[in-house]
């Protein structure tokens, strides 16, 4: 049955307030939950960009639910750092933690001052990376010379079994790719054409994991105020790949997303102040195959969405499945 989770939106929203919400949701009816891992916003008026893992062994501590995270190894974070980090809170919380990994954005990998790779180069790097940190939380000594350099490193504090190291993919392609390593996907609402053909080709190249779908809406109980809500908020998160991979500050997506309409920014989020369309849209996407859907309401403020999703839509979600 389909797991329905609480997206932990650190751009957004400040990290005390933040870890209310999570056990808020958790009160609620959500059954789990997954985090955002950046340093910059998507745009200045969202405001914030607190460091995930410091709030992740917060968060698990404070709840009972299971967590994921999404990481982008390879520049910002070098790959040895990530495996501590991973092994830490798979020692601390057996079987509540994974990591999704991917290539990253620039927005949040630039401030090192290296360049920024070129997608496949990123695709590569990021497999050093994924075999680097495996290695590590098996307990090997490894050093490595390649797109990343490790010397002699050994992470000495880890669970019995690693967590899962998830796949993070946007595109048909990407999603074959991971399927020939990772222990799981992650991806974004999308049409659901578009999704099924994403699941074919991660268990097509050999995937056998959990299925992770993280999804942007907007709700209110008006119209009109879910629409500025994610207009507001989420406008600057349109663009496709490889713009939203290499634009590299806040700044630049603001302006860039000057003239975005709400038109357009439904067309990424689900804008409803239904909560029964909402209700048919996640049934939808649970009839993929999705183990985990993360429902990320794309507002600042959390409380009215939590409530509101945990009597009025969850119950019926978990009926339905």
């Amino acid at each position: 049955m389909t797991a329905y989770g609480f997206h932990a939106s650190h751009e957004q929203v400040p990290p005390d307030v933040l870890l209310a919400a999570v056990q808020h949701a958790e009160q609620a009816g959500f059954g789990a939950a997954m985090s955002s891992d950046h340093l910059s916003p998507w745009s200045a008026r969202q405001g914030q960009s607190a460091f995930a893992w410091s709030w992740l062994g917060a968060a698990l501590q404070a709840t009972s639910l299971p967590f994921g995270v999404v990481n982008a190894p390879g520049q910002r974070y070098h790959p040895v750092i990530i495996a501590q980090a991973i092994g830490t809170l798979g020692a601390m919380y057996p079987g509540r933690f994974w990591a999704a990994l991917g290539t990253g954005e620039a927005s949040n990998e630039h401030i090192t001052g290296d360049a920024w790779p070129r997608k496949d180069v990123r695709n590569a790097r990021l497999r050093e990376c994924v075999d680097i940190i495996r290695a590590l939380l098996r307990g090997e000594e490894v050093s490595h010379d390649g797109l990343v350099t490790v010397d002699r490193a050994r992470v000495w504090t880890r669970p019995p079994e690693p967590p899962p190291l998830v796949g993070a993919a946007v595109s048909v392609e990407t999603a074959g790719w991971c399927g020939e390593w990772a222990d799981g996907l992650i991806t974004v609402n999308a049409p659901v054409e578009h999704l099924r053909q994403m699941i074919d080709a991660y268990r097509g190249a050999g995937g056998t994991g959990r299925l992770h779908l993280q999804v942007h809406l907007s709700w209110a109980p008006e119209q009109a105020e879910a629409e500025a809500i994610a207009h507001e908020q989420w406008r600057s998160n349109v663009f496709p790949p490889p713009v939203c991979w290499d634009v590299d500050s806040a700044e630049t997506f603001d302006a860039i997303s000057e003239d975005v309409t709400v038109e357009r920014v439904a067309q990424t989020v689900h804008v409803s102040s239904d909560l029964g369309r909402h209700t048919e849209i996640l049934a939808e996407y649970a009839a993929l195959g999705f183990d985990e859907i993360a429902l990320h309401h794309v507002g600042q403020e959390q409380e009215r969405f939590i409530d509101a999703f945990g009597a009025n839509v969850l119950p019926q979600l978990k009926d339905a499945g």
